[in-house]
Order: C-alpha cells, then sequence, then structure tokens
C-alpha cells in the first residue's frame, strides 16, 4: 500500500506544453471559421432592417390612398404618414445616406433619379418608395 501511495506522488497532476498548444492551435482554427460568419450577422441585421422599414412605409403609403384617394404629398410625406406609422419615421440603416430619414422628392423613376444626400426616394404620383441608394435601389 506505501508503494502505490508513492507512485501517486510522484506522477505530475496537470497538462504537458505539447498538450496546451494542440488546445490552443484548435481553439485558433474554431474562431478564425466562426469570427466572420459573426461579423455578417451586423450587417445582415441592418439590411434586414431597411428592408422591414421599406416594407413598413410602402404599406402606410398603400393605405393612406386607400383612405385619402391619392398618394401623400412628397414635401409632406414624413408628417402624412404619421397615422400610418408607428413612431418616427424611420431612417435606412445602410447606404450612401444611412441614418437620414429625410425623402427626396422625384418626378422620374426612383431608379433613374437616385441620388443626393436624403436617405429614401418617393415618388409622389406613382407612391413608389426606395432607399436613395443606386446601389440598393432593388429593394
Amino acid at each position: 500500500m506505501r508503494r502505490s501511495v508513492a507512485l501517486l506522488r510522484g506522477r505530475r497532476a496537470g497538462f504537458s506544453l505539447v498538450e496546451m498548444v494542440v488546445v490552443i492551435l484548435v481553439l485558433g482554427i474554431i474562431a478564425a471559421i466562426a469570427a466572420p460568419k459573426m461579423f455578417n450577422t451586423a450587417t445582415d441585421a441592418r439590411n434586414n432592417s431597411t428592408k422591414q422599414s421599406i416594407a413598413v412605409v410602402r404599406d402606410a403609403v398603400e393605405l393612406y390612398k386607400a383612405k385619402n384617394e391619392s398618394y401623400p404629398a412628397a414635401a409632406s410625406i414624413t408628417t402624412d404618414l404619421k397615422d400610418f406609422l408607428r413612431g418616427n419615421f424611420p431612417a435606412p440603416e445602410v447606404g450612401a445616406n444611412k441614418g437620414d430619414a429625410t425623402v427626396k422628392a422625384s418626378v422620374k423613376d426612383p431608379i433613374d433619379d437616385a441620388g443626393g444626400t436624403n436617405g429614401w426616394i418617393y415618388n409622389e404620383t406613382s407612391g413608389e418608395f426606395r432607399i436613395n441608394d443606386a446601389t440598393l435601389l432593388t429593394w
């Protein structure tokens, strides 16, 4: 019995340097694979938020037209739609003019008329409402 106790005391408890390096390498590989997916989550959330804002405003424009038999005026769209939106008029979370809730009036097709410093672009004759960024107009 004394002999087995002596053997146990002589054994080291813990991990060797090689074992620690292997574990750190494996964790590093996992982090390198997972990190890009986690960072894209924020971009996806901003894109989805803006798409949802567009859908909500488009629905509000259609409700306004159903009630008033015409589309809201571009100059007063943010106040005209107040009864159809919950809270403040939304601002886009992406694009060249992100964070700007102002609306650019467009007399032609918004796809041809994009540009400027406004966050949104709106055609009051057709009721078209889009993000004011040439690369995101297809939303």
